[in-house]
């Protein structure tokens, strides 16, 4: 199974979670204790080893907050 990695444009995100509740591997949660520029908690990476770049969380994301790529050398 691919592995992916995640790029994430914190200063856009508004702390919806709706990627978190997407995602089949729990990789993603909302930081507790951090805000962005807008005064939001972030999603942040909570297990990045877990990804399987299956693109759910970007998908589901309104604000296109996330990037998904695989691995080189993986196939998805």
């Amino acid at each position: 199974m691919a592995k992916g990695i995640l790029k994430l444009r914190e200063e856009r995100c508004k702390g919806c979670e709706l990627c978190v509740s997407v995602c089949p591997k729990n990789v993603l949660k909302i930081h507790d204790s951090r805000l962005n520029q807008k005064g939001y908690h972030p999603v942040s990476v909570e297990k990045a080893d877990d990804c399987i770049a299956c693109g759910s969380c970007a998908l589901m994301c309104p604000d296109g907050v996330i990037s998904i790529y695989v691995k080189e050398g993986e196939e998805k």
